[in-house]
C-alpha cells in the first residue's frame, strides 16, 4: 500500500509531515531520512488504533479489511 504525505520545512529547521489520507496522522524529523522513517512508524500507529468500537449499534457490522 502506498499513502501519500505531504513533507513542509519547520522554521526552526527539520521537516514535519502529515498524511492527509488519515486524520491526526503527523510526524517530524531533522533529515529527509528520519522523516520517512518516522513516517512509517506514525501511519503503522494510526492503522493500528483504528477507529473506536463504541461508534457501532448492535445493527452495524464490523470488519476487518487487509490491503
Amino acid at each position: 500500500m502506498k499513502i501519500k504525505a505531504v513533507i513542509h520545512s519547520a522554521e526552526e529547521g527539520g521537516f514535519w509531515a502529515e498524511i492527509p489520507a488519515l486524520p491526526g496522522c503527523c510526524t517530524q524529523g531533522e533529515t529527509m531520512e528520519e522523516i520517512e522513517e518516522n513516517l512509517r512508524e506514525a501511519i503503522a500507529l494510526w492503522l493500528e488504533a483504528g477507529e473506536p468500537e463504541d461508534s457501532a449499534s448492535d445493527k452495524d457490522r464490523i470488519i476487518e479489511v487487509a490491503v
